[in-house]
């Protein structure tokens, strides 16, 4: 049953199923579109479709509306728009979408203690219940959450990971699902890829045909909303200090790049490297966490004098790049 009214359902089913088979579709995209589409039908209740009173009502940004949630709640809007008149069905006028505000926030910097805390936490996750989804949140939580740690997987990736995009047996994860359609690939540590057959081994008698890596159901993955409510229920059980699912992957980027000190004119390989296991876009978004490494952009300044100003023009917001 649609969750749309009927005057639009046509048009925005079809502009999501497009998405879909594109690969450019995110889940938050639908509860958006529910919005809008309330929206249209409580300001405008006897009009039928989007005209353009709609989308100059909804695409306006709201009191007490940050810029870049102003940017998030209509961007997806203004790409439906674009869809539509591209296809001749509108002549819509989509709205300037807001220029993104770079974060001013700064990733918490992750202890070994912490870090301890937190695992122990999970490994002694008691389900609630014995019905297959708690046994498997049992078994996911450890793994999921030492892969981000390893890997520096986003957690959208790792979420929506297919089970038949893991080769264990050469221990290369093939994600599909990343920020901006970018498609890649990240090598699995030794230790991590033992741990991964392991749960592979433990997880197949729940669900012998499952979909994804890490399951909801059959074929189903776990919501975000479900990974942040457990990482903060396994951080906080026995740390005192603030952190989100995010801080794991800057941990990951940060170690790394505290390891390339007093290599020599290599690190422009590396960067590039950790960029790509990474999935980023751009090689910005890596640059992004020297400013977060005490005393590195010295420490490189003295190797590589010569273009290092070429090399890091400007710090770029990394968790813009998410």
């Amino acid at each position: 049953m649609s969750t749309f009214s009927l005057s639009r359902q046509d048009i925005l089913e079809t502009f999501i199923r497009f998405r879909k088979a594109s690969r450019a579709w995110n889940e938050d995209y639908e509860s958006r579109f529910r919005r809008f589409d309330r929206y249209c039908s409580q300001s405008h209740p006897a009009v039928p479709g989007i005209t353009q009173e709609m989308v100059d009502g909804w695409c306006r940004r709201f009191p007490n509306e940050t810029n870049n949630s102003h940017r998030t709640r209509i961007y997806i809007i203004i790409d439906l728009i674009l869809y539509l008149n591209a296809r001749g069905q509108t002549s819509l006028i989509p709205p300037q979408a807001p220029r993104q505000e770079h974060g001013t926030s700064l990733p918490h910097p992750v202890s070994e203690n912490e870090l301890i805390n937190f695992f122990r936490a999970c490994d002694h996750h008691n389900p609630r219940g014995k019905s297959i989804q708690a046994r498997c949140k049992a078994m996911v939580f450890p793994v999921f959450f030492r892969l981000l740690y390893s890997s520096g997987m986003r957690a959208k990736e790792a979420r929506m990971l297919l089970a038949s995009d893991v080769d264990l047996h050469n221990g290369i994860i093939n994600i599909r699902h990343s920020k901006g359609n970018s498609q890649h690939y990240v090598a699995l540590h030794d230790t991590m890829l033992s741990l991964m057959r392991r749960y592979d081994d433990a997880v197949r008698t729940l669900y012998p045909e499952r979909k994804y890596f890490f399951p909801a159901g059959s074929n189903s993955y776990l919501h975000k909303k479900i990974i942040s409510k457990y990482f903060r229920r396994f951080w906080d059980a026995q740390n005192s200090s603030h952190a989100v699912v995010y801080d794991l992957r800057h941990h990951y980027a940060i170690e790394n790049i505290n390891t390339w000190t007093g290599t020599g004119t290599d690190f422009y390989d590396r960067l590039t490297y950790l960029s790509k296991s990474m999935g980023h876009a751009m090689l910005e978004s890596t640059k992004y966490y020297y400013a977060l490494v005490p005393g590195l952009s010295a420490i490189l300044r003295e190797q590589t004098e010569e273009g290092f100003n070429e090399m890091l023009p400007e710090v770029w917001d990394e968790k813009s790049e998410e």
